[in-house]
């Protein structure tokens, strides 16, 4: 019997008309960040955003997923890769790893490759900060390139 893994996504609320589709995928394919759990059978147990800058659904949504069996909060790809990143990443992370008890993953299904050319230009992810954040979704090329 594979582990059983129980964790909820937390999505920049810029994005929140998203439905999903490349955060499941990668799942599915134990892609990206996903890829820690290869081997491992994994329930989403809560999807949300943060509830917009400067991202008061943060207090509370970890609460829920938690009481729904979440030990792992995972924040999307997007907090990472949309222009401005998100510039609360750190505090929430913090935030929720000491309320809560909880792992904070920075990320769900790779980095696209678009995205990841004009951060590259732009120098975005430039500190050993970012590229601390960003190593969980920091796939090769043609990986890259199928998340488009």
């Amino acid at each position: 019997m594979k582990e059983k893994v129980k964790i909820g996504i937390i999505i920049c609320d810029r994005y929140r008309g998203c439905a999903g589709g490349k955060c499941f995928r990668s799942l599915k394919e134990r892609a990206g960040a996903f890829s820690i759990y290869k081997g491992k059978e994994v329930e989403i147990v809560g999807y949300t955003s943060c509830g917009g800058c400067p991202g008061g659904n943060i207090e509370y949504a970890p609460e829920e997923m938690k009481k729904n069996g979440a030990t792992i909060i995972h924040f999307a790809t997007g907090m990472v890769v949309g222009y401005p990143p998100c510039p609360y990443i750190q505090y929430f992370k913090k935030f929720i790893e000491e309320k809560y008890k909880m792992q904070v993953v920075i990320g769900t299904h790779p980095i696209p490759q678009k995205y990841y050319l004009i951060h590259q230009k732009l120098g975005t992810w430039n500190t050993p900060e970012w590229q601390e954040m960003i190593k969980p979704t920091l796939t090769d090329e043609k990986t890259r390139l199928s998340y488009d």
